[in-house]
């Protein structure tokens, strides 16, 4: 780690208690949008997404997360991107026990800039990388509520794994269909529903813990969905090689300091899901 590299000394520590702020009372906020999760089905929006990101309104710097994000909803001048900073007003989730979790107000996100290069996005993401995916485990098990996002830094990533998704489950699939069917009820366009990826895929890799036995996270990374899209009209042998190809060969390649962004699941906190990959050159 050169000394660019360094975390500073007003970063967040990772020992502090997190504590959501009680009561329903909406904040403004500016995040640096890190992470875009792959889309879920949704009854009401068609599809939803988990968007996840650092406020950097607050110091110490700190990870929040905003469901539901419906894209369709969003006036195309409103729309953004990984990297971009949003404002946005949010409330703290009720319904969810993680501490950086926030419902936000869709007629209030904002897009304003981007940040194009990985050295300047460092200068954010550097603060928020956990000592090892280990620890991270570990306080979730021990000492509740713990971090639900965080940033890993693998020691090694062995291998992606790639296979058939298989299609949504039944009660996914029931969104859909009603989503779908309430074109008829209440008007407006056809409504498209929601595809699934032709692949799963999970990262197995080992963190910084000298005693870390490996770990196997699924890739939830809204770039996973939309690699797979664009490559629609090639057989799945040559799909899977380019996914390998960009998520594994170049995003996890020698040259490249790999960081995973990583979150869990509300009822099942001791499972995370890999969001995205943050990967400039060493």
């Amino acid at each position: 780690m050169t000394t660019a590299d360094q975390p500073s000394l007003f970063g967040p520590d990772p020992h502090e208690p997190l504590v959501k702020p009680p009561g329903h009372l909406e904040e403004e906020m500016r995040v640096l949008i890190t992470v875009k999760a792959a889309p879920n089905p949704s009854e009401t929006y068609g599809e939803t997404v988990c968007v996840a990101g650092i406020r950097i309104d607050v110091e110490p710097t700190q990870w929040v997360r905003l469901y539901p994000i419906n894209f369709r909803e969003l006036e195309s001048n409103n729309t953004f991107r990984k990297y971009d900073i949003v404002s946005v007003r949010a409330r703290p989730a009720p319904a969810d026990p993680r501490p950086e979790s926030y419902r936000p107000n869709i007629s209030t996100v904002r897009a304003e800039t981007n940040i194009p290069k990985w050295d300047r996005r460092k200068v954010f993401v550097i603060d928020h990388v956990q000592a090892s995916m280990c620890d991270l485990l570990a306080d979730v098990r021990n000492q509740p509520p713990a971090r639900s996002l965080a940033a890993i830094r693998p020691r090694m990533v062995k291998n992606i794994e790639i296979k058939p998704h298989g299609g949504w489950r039944p009660d996914e699939q029931a969104k859909i269909d009603r989503y779908v069917t309430q074109e008829n009820l209440f008007g407006g366009g056809p409504r498209t529903p929601l595809e699934a990826p032709r692949f799963r895929g999970w990262y197995d890799y080992l963190c910084q813990s000298a005693t870390c036995k490996g770990h196997k996270q699924g890739i939830y990374d809204w770039e996973w969905v939309a690699l797979q899209r664009n490559l629609r009209g090639v057989s799945d042998a040559v799909a899977k090689e380019e996914l390998r190809n960009k998520f594994f060969e170049q995003m996890c390649g020698p040259d490249k300091d790999t960081i995973f962004y990583v979150g869990n699941q509300a009822k099942r906190q001791q499972t995370f899901m890999t969001l995205g990959v943050f990967y400039p050159k060493r």
